[in-house]
């Protein structure tokens, strides 16, 4: 995207806001930044929105000083967050209104809204001059910042689904090997007779596996599980994007088996908080994000392992998503700015090992292969699970889809309908977001 105001774009502007407001959703965990020096008149002010808060805030402001500390006489990086339930939504304001950041974080998974909305900036030329190599980066992680050969964003992390257990309770159950690893073997038998062993040994108030059984955890389970199958792994949508093909036999294969653990009552009931189960000591086994790891090493008494995901089908896979830094759209951008930003930007891209303390995985190869990543705890235990991360279908009512069938999964949970009725009605509700999408843009 050049300098120049682009024909049509006045003109659109509000539609594609509107698409994006109607889709926005966070799936992160994200706290103000300290207060830095004030720039002199010779510095550079870059303006760098993020929507983190607690530890990720913490890390991210560490590193925002010491990139400052280092470029003291040229420039100033003033981070600026914001709260991540509304985070998109003052950004897309902030870019139709011409006041948005030099730089912000932009979540892979809204690429699908952004990019066609015209919202993010080419950075194909622009990385070349900021010294930005893309084969640093882990592939897997950057194709999800590429829309029609353009990169958009400078990837920083994945943040995907793992699974931590709790030592003593895998060791009580005889299901921990002498390296203290999980004793399981692949395929659904193999998780099945894992969390039975399980249930066996341990006391009756703590649970084998820890879901609640509303919010969007069990839709990350399932698309994890889901996008290990050969035969339409991950499927959506048909081929030409315009129907929905959810509604086939491998997303019921995989979804009537995580239904079979919450009937099967290898996750108990009314899990609210699945995080605080884990960290209390009653819970075994958990499957979430990998922001979770920072907050296990702060509950006391709690010796816990991580690892990857359950392989239940032909390969692995596990849902993710991405934090990424994006130069937001500007009519009449400053070039110096962007590649001021950019180098900022690379800069703690190369630092992945200091972020990875917040528990992600580093975009950037060599961030994960250095002497300080390779000597954190259990980062590394999951850290090639980049490589497996399957992120949400680049569409953009992807998130206003994912909301709705989740509410369907809330229902089979609750035992009101069954896996075949779930995704009988996720076809409907795909099909009838794709006209909703086909008649604003007509509009």
């Amino acid at each position: 995207m050049s300098g120049r105001q682009r024909p049509g774009w006045k003109a659109t502007k509000a539609i594609c806001f509107l698409l994006i407001v109607s889709a926005c959703t966070v799936g992160c965990n994200v706290q103000s930044a300290p207060t830095l020096d004030e720039p002199t008149a010779s510095k550079l002010r870059i303006t760098f929105w993020t929507p983190f808060s607690g530890g990720d805030g913490q890390f991210m402001a560490e590193l925002i000083q010491q990139y400052n500390n280092e470029n003291k006489d040229h420039v100033k990086i003033e981070q600026i967050n914001n709260n991540s339930g509304d985070y998109y939504t003052k950004l897309s304001t902030a870019i139709v209104t011409e006041e948005a950041p030099d730089i912000a974080i932009v979540h892979s998974a809204k690429y699908s809204q952004y990019a066609p909305a015209g919202f993010l900036t080419d950075l194909n030329a622009l990385a070349i001059e900021a010294g930005v190599h893309w084969d640093d980066f882990n592939q897997t992680i950057l194709q999800s910042t590429l829309a029609d050969n353009k990169h958009l964003g400078i990837p920083l992390d994945t943040h995907l689904e793992v699974m931590y257990y709790n030592k003593d309770w895998l060791r009580l159950a005889g299901l921990l090997d002498e390296k203290e690893k999980p004793i399981m073997a692949n395929g659904e038998a193999g998780f099945l007779e894992f969390l039975e062993k399980i249930r066996a040994s341990v006391p009756s108030n703590v649970t084998p596996l820890a879901e609640p059984n509303v919010r969007i955890d069990s839709f990350w389970i399932w698309y994890s599980f889901y996008n290990q199958m050969n035969q339409d792994g991950g499927r959506f949508y048909t081929e030409d994007g315009k129907a929905a093909a959810i509604d086939n036999p491998s997303a019921l294969k995989s979804l009537e088996f995580v239904n079979s653990l919450y009937t099967k009552k290898l996750i108990l009931p009314n899990i609210n908080d699945q995080i605080q189960s884990f960290a209390k000591g009653t819970a075994a086994t958990l499957i979430s994000g990998v922001w979770g790891t920072g907050t296990f090493e702060q509950a006391a008494d709690l010796h816990f392992g991580v690892t990857k995901i359950p392989q239940i089908y032909d390969h692995p896979a596990a849902w993710g998503d991405s934090h990424t830094f994006s130069l937001p759209y500007h009519e009449k951008p400053d070039k110096q700015k962007q590649l001021a930003a950019l180098k900022f930007a690379n800069w703690v891209a190369a630092h992945g090992a200091s972020w990875a303390k917040a528990g992600h995985i580093p975009a950037v190869k060599n961030a994960v292969a250095s002497e300080e990543f390779q000597k954190l705890k259990y980062r590394p235990d999951y850290a090639s699970a980049a490589d497996d991360v399957k992120y949400f279908p680049n569409q953009p009512r992807q998130g206003t889809i994912n909301d709705e069938i989740v509410r369907e999964f809330e229902k089979m949970m609750a035992g009101q309908i069954t896996p075949q009725e779930v995704l009988q009605n996720a076809q409907k509700i795909i099909n009838t977001n794709l006209q909703i999408q086909q008649i604003t843009i007509a509009k």
